[in-house]
């Protein structure tokens, strides 16, 4: 079974492969239809996280004087809070759009033959695209403000691989399943607003008490946003002997979603 499986995970890599151009097409009309009619057209993929990191670095920093324990800089907390932000936005944004793909797309994959596989990753390139622009802003307001965290950022980029992985792989899941069970996509969201929350995103792990902190521990996202943290806010490599649980699950997920996908794909346009 897991040999076959294995087979069929190398074609669809192939299929992807061989519509790249569709992938990446997609991928450009979507970026170009999010702002068509704005007068300032793609702009506004530049002033929006712009502003999100000013009210978190400025307003919350210096007006609120939020501090961070154990860090002795007055705008530590915002930095903390932009650092698990941009990861977590990043995640949600995918998780929130993956599950609702294919009945997204429904007029589509009924009037064109093409791998089906590929609109989920138009989702992933699009959002990593996003957070590419986002995280880039970021970097260079800390470069100009005397934040930047050096050569170590570079550490970032094989923690963005395994946080896609996980994601796509769990996206690819529910968007199949959704297919069939419309009252996934509504289930999502409304478990992304309990997931943040059990995120140390705008409150460090170290603060929270034994328990609390054991359950906070459990959730996948806690290993990702604390490395991101680690990087960004100290200059620390993650800890990557921690990472063997997530990336064993990011690869589970990712099979997973596969052989959802590769039971499911056939029925997929009668239940659309």
């Amino acid at each position: 079974m897991m040999s076959t499986l294995l087979h069929k995970l190398l074609d669809r890599f192939h299929a992807l492969w061989r519509y790249k151009g569709f992938v990446l097409g997609m991928v450009w009309r979507e970026f170009k239809g999010r702002y068509l009619g704005s007068l300032l057209g793609s702009v506004w993929s530049i002033l929006n996280p712009m502003a999100m990191i000013f009210i978190y670095t400025v307003i919350f920093s210096r007006i609120m004087q939020a501090r961070l324990p154990g860090v002795d800089d007055a705008m530590g907390y915002g930095v903390f809070i932009c650092a698990g932000l941009l990861p977590w936005t990043y995640f949600a944004e995918l998780l929130g759009r993956c599950p609702n793909v294919f009945v997204e797309n429904a007029t589509l994959i009924k009037k064109m033959h093409f791998p089906r596989i590929t609109l989920p990753v138009i989702v992933l390139v699009s959002s990593t695209i996003n957070f590419v622009i986002i995280s880039t802003i970021f970097l260079v307001f800390l470069a100009v403000t005397g934040r930047f965290p050096g050569p170590v950022v570079l550490q970032v980029v094989p923690l963005l691989a395994i946080q896609q992985l996980f994601v796509i792989g769990i996206g690819i899941f529910l968007g199949t399943l959704n297919v069939f069970f419309r009252d996934i996509h509504q289930m999502v969201g409304i478990i992304l607003q309990f997931w943040f929350w059990l995120t140390p995103i705008v409150y460090p792990i170290s603060i929270l008490p034994g328990k609390a902190r054991r359950i906070v521990e459990l959730n996948p996202m806690t290993a990702f946003v604390t490395a991101y943290q680690d990087v960004i806010l100290h200059a620390q490599a993650p800890q990557w002997n921690r990472f063997a649980i997530p990336v064993a699950g990011a690869l589970f997920a990712l099979i997973m979603g596969f052989w959802a996908f590769s039971r499911l794909s056939g029925q997929l346009v009668d239940e659309l």
